[in-house]
This record gives structure tokens, C-alpha cells and sequence, in this order.
């Protein structure tokens, strides 16, 4: 309140607000120890800049569709929900996208019925309506396979019935897709069913995932599909319009003025620099070895990385039950804290963040992932005061900039468990797929539960929304790709950077592997590939 300059002992919201937010500033803060200054920014090493979100502290909004509102829950949250919290999850996965369809020009019912708005509407029908219909209908439903080999589009529309999802209408009925017939038809992946041929858009169709579909209603009770895809994304703007000033990033709530401010600052800060690994193995003297050059490197720069994010595994071997050898992987955490120590540039002007990997230690392999276990890291931690260890996935704030961390071997997963090959009309590249996947759905890992494990209560920490903003941007030469708003997925395969529709994705590779690993400057936007 000292800072907060109050003249009166009549204490109104401003002040208060004022004084929440820095306190959310030093809760976010914490780890590093940094102090507060007068204007509400933090002060200290070029960190300070930074802000490191753990997801289990992001707040829970839920979409109300009668009064077209998100609110923001305020119940408990256990780990271990009921039978009615797995229902929920899928009820707010769903809601969320709908509200986003229907606000879009092509989807929303026209205003007078016209011969144009005829031609240019695409109106989502309830799937329960479609029974005794004829004609062309749109559809919003998520595929599910409540019987062996059977899926199903699904909706909310139930009688009497609306904290459960019930199955209407039958959209893909073979075992395994043996009843199609697939076939190459120029660029374009079709799928023949009843003579007829549908075309899908980019992206991978699994199960769980929540499509838009246009069809025909058939007499024998089956929706015979012709154009299936994901809802289309929305304008960044629009959302946060929606969203009528609710936090859905967790980084605080930000005055028009303190956005401003921040855009300046950011402006300024040519010398920040982000280095991002993930796949190191402590466990591997080589992987060591490559990883003490890449600090020596740096080490010897005119202006020292600000960050380094170190994504797991950090093990060769899965922790898991079969792992005893605990103790031994909490040496090697205090080896690498010796190594950071013996680089004392790195260790006092750069911050080192630690995720936990798919394999890591931890309560269980559900998503999203604690921090790693104090056991392992507190002696790196007495060598590195500055190092934080968050969740998985994580969340950044540099100044404007939304950054997300997400460790997780996600294209392998989802080309396995992909229903229908992906379309090469507009892509081939499995990673493009993958991007535009997550993208649409607003989600970091739409993949069956069954495949991965989701913790049901916190399956809001998964979400992307609202959609970044949207730029035309180019690859520039020598791997170096422009951005705006970054996705960081550390994934096994190959590293590769992608841009679409303004959001930037990018894998920096396995580093035990191919000992690859990318460079980030949040001034200029630009992401670096590089290998040693």
C-alpha cells in the first residue's frame, strides 16, 4: 500500500487492483527472488522481464450458453474429480468452439432470408434435428467410439439432458475404417462411402477431436458426410472481447497504458535472447559433453542468454516403476548444477527453466504434469538459486508476448491414432498437420484419453484461446522464421519451425539425439534453428 502512494484511509478499487497485481507479480516471481519496484515491474537481473506461469494456477472459465458469457469457476478443483468431471470436459471443449463457430460470418444464422444468405450461410443444425430431414445439413460434433470400432458425432443435444453428451446420428460405422475405400485422386486424399466421395481439410481427424461436417441425412439413419473439417479460428480481438476481461493466460489482467508501456520495453530489450533444449540426458556422458559446449558458447557472448529452457526427459530411461535408481539421477541433477556453476556469467545474469518430460519423474504420466520432485533438483537448486522448476506444460509472459511450453511426443501419437489419412492437398509435412490440429482445436493434446491421460479438472490448462494474432509473415534465409506469438512443442522427431495463421510452432528437436536446439530473440521475433 507504501507503494501504492494511498492519501486516504478510503480505500477504493483502484489501489486495491494495483495491489493484487503485484502481489500475483511476486507470487509469479518468487522463485528468483526478485524485489518490486514503484512502478509494479520487477527489478533485479534481466530476467526480471520474464514471467513463468505454472498451469495449475491458470483460473478455470466455463462458457454459459444461455447468457453467451464466460465465468470463471470458482469451486474446488481436486485431482481425483467424479464421474460428472469427465462429462465436463468434454461439455466445455465442446462449448468452447461452439461459441467461436457460430460468431463466424459463414456459420451464423442470417438475419432475413434471402436468396444471398441461402447461398452464403452454413448454419450449424443440432444433430437431433437432423432426424427426418432431408438435404444438405452442417454439423458440429466430436468423433467418439462408444462401440468397438464404431464412431459417432456428438453433440449436447439430448432431451432432458444436458450435463451428459448422447449419441444422435452415426458418422463413420466400419471396423477400423475397413469399409473404406481410399484412393488417390490428384493431390487430394478422398474417402469413398456409398458412392460417394468427401473431402477433409488439413489436420489430423482422431478421436475426441470436435469437427464441423456437411452431409445428408440417408434413410438408413446414417449421415453420409461430403465436406468434414475443424472449426475455423477467429480473430485474437474478437475473443478477448468475449472473454470481457477475464485472464485466460494467467499473466494478470493489464491496463491499456501498462500494454503500452510493456510494448516499448519489449522494444528495448535487443540483448534478450531464449535458449531453448529439450531431451537432455544426464544420465549420458556425451550428451554432457555436447551440452557443456553449448554453455561454453554462450558463455563467451558479448550479452548472455536471459533464458534457458531445459525440457525434459532428463532421464535415458522411462522413471516409472520399474526405475530405482532415484538417487542416482539426483547426483546427476547436481552435477549439471556444477556445470551451470562453473560458467559464472550463465549463472548470475541468465535464469534456467526446467520442465518435466513425458518420462520424467512425477505422480503419474496424466497431463498436465507437476514440476519435477524437489528430491532431484534440490541440490542443482543450492548451485543455481535462479533456477525455476515449473509445470508441464508452462506458460511465459515476456512483456506482451505469450509463450507456451509443451513437452510431449505428440507427433507420433496422433499419426497412430489418426482416423482417416490426412489430406496432401494443401500440405504433406506431419508437423504442418500436427500445428494445424492443436490450432483448431484451441487444445494442446486433443488425443484420446485413453492414449493420453488428461486430468479432468485441469483440462483448462491444455486450452489455446484465445487464437493469437494473425500475420502474414515469410521464412526468412538461414533458418531464421519471423513470429508474433510462439507454441514451443519439444517432440522427439525432427526439429522444424512453422507458421499458421499467425501463431509460430516450432520443435527444437531431441538434443540427446541430433543435439539440435533453438535460439529465440523476443525483440526482433525471430527464431533461430540450430545444431552443433
Amino acid at each position: 500500500m507504501a507503494n501504492g502512494a494511498v492519501k486516504s484511509s478510503i480505500i477504493d478499487k483502484e489501489p486495491v487492483h494495483r495491489v493484487v497485481s503485484l502481489l500475483l507479480k511476486a507470487e509469479a516471481a518468487g522463485a528468483t527472488e526478485d524485489s518490486l519496484d514503484n512502478d509494479g515491474g520487477t527489478a533485479g537481473p534481466s530476467g526480471s522481464s520474464i514471467r513463468v506461469i505454472d498451469v495449475f494456477l491458470v483460473p478455470k472459465f466455463r462458457y454459459d450458453p444461455i447468457k453467451k458469457t464466460f465465468y470463471e469457476y470458482t469451486g474446488n478443483l481436486p485431482i481425483h474429480g467424479e464421474a460428472s468431471t469427465k462429462a465436463s470436459l468434454y461439455r466445455d471443449r465442446f462449448l468452447l468452439l461452439f461459441q467461436r463457430l457460430v460468431r463466424d460470418q459463414h456459420f451464423s444464422k442470417p438475419a432475413f432470408d434471402t436468396e444471398r444468405s441461402h447461398f452464403g450461410s452454413c448454419e450449424i443444425s443440432p444433430i437431433q434435428s437432423l432426424v427426418g430431414q432431408t438435404g444438405r445439413r452442417w454439423v458440429m460434433g466430436v468423433i467418439s467410439q462408444l462401440e468397438d470400432g464404431h464412431f459417432y458425432l456428438e453433440d449436447l443435444t439430448a432431451s432432458g439432458c444436458t450435463s451428459i453428451v448422447l449419441i444422435y446420428v452415426l458418422l463413420v460405422q466400419c471396423e477400423r475404417l475397413q469399409s473404406f475405400r481410399f484412393h488417390q485422386n490428384g493431390d487430394l486424399k478422398s474417402a469413398s462411402f456409398f458412392d460417394k466421395e468427401y473431402k477433409i481439410t488439413t489436420g489430423f481427424f482422431l478421436e475426441n477431436t470436435i469437427v464441423v461436417a456437411e452431409g445428408e441425412m440417408l434413410l438408413e439413419g446414417l449421415f453420409q458426410v461430403v465436406t468434414c473439417g475443424f472449426p475455423p479460428l477467429e480473430d485474437r480481438d474478437k475473443s478477448i472481447k468475449v472473454l470481457a476481461g477475464h485472464d485466460y493466460f494467467g499473466g494478470g489482467i493489464l491496463s491499456k497504458e501498462e500494454n503500452l508501456r510493456l510494448a516499448e520495453l519489449e522494444k528495448k530489450a535487443v540483448n534478450e535472447m531464449f535458449v531453448i533444449l529439450s531431451d537432455i540426458w544426464l544420465d549420458n556422458e556425451e550428451v554432457m559433453g555436447k551440452l557443456e559446449t553449448v554453455l561454453d558458447g554462450f558463455e563467451s557472448v558479448e550479452v548472455v542468454p536471459s533464458l534457458f529452457v531445459f525440457m525434459g526427459n532428463f532421464c535415458s530411461h522411462p522413471c516409472n516403476l520399474s526405475f530405482h535408481s532415484f538417487s542416482s539421477l539426483r547426483s546427476q541433477f547436481a552435477k549439471l548444477g556444477q556445470m551451470i556453476g562453473a560458467h559464472p556469467r550463465l549463472k548470475e545474469q541468465s535464469r534456467f527453466l526446467f520442465i518435466p518430460g513425458p518420462d520424467d519423474a512425477g505422480p503419474s504420466t496424466a497431463l498436465p504434469r507437476c514440476a519435477l520432485p524437489k528430491y532431484l533438483t534440490e541440490e542443482l537448486q543450492k548451485h543455481i538459486p535462479n533456477a525455476i522448476f515449473s509445470s508441464n506444460p508452462c506458460r511465459i509472459k515476456f512483456h506482451t508476448q505469450e509463450i507456451v511450453f509443451f513437452r510431449q511426443d505428440l507427433l507420433y501419437r496422433m499419426r497412430r491414432s489418426c482416423l482417416i489419412p490426412p489430406s496432401t492437398e494443401e500440405t504433406s509435412d506431419p508437423f504442418q498437420h500436427l500445428v494445424a490440429t492443436i490450432t483448431h482445436q484451441s487444445h494442446l493434446c486433443p488425443l484420446p484419453l485413453i492414449v493420453q491421460p488428461i486430468i479432468w479438472n485441469y483440462d483448462h490448462c491444455l486450452y489455446l484461446y484465445p487464437t493469437p494474432h494473425t500475420y502474414n509473415m515469410a521464412l526468412a534465409e538461414k533458418g531464421r522464421l519471423e513470429v508474433d506469438d510462439m507454441i514451443v512443442l519439444g517432440d522427439r522427431s525432427e526439429q522444424k519451425a512453422f507458421k499458421y495463421t499467425g501463431i509460430t510452432c516450432f520443435n527444437p528437436g531431441s538434443f540427446s539425439n541430433d543435439y539440435t536446439f533453438v535460439a529465440y530473440r523476443p525483440c526482433t521475433q525471430e527464431v533461430e534453428l540450430s545444431a552443433l
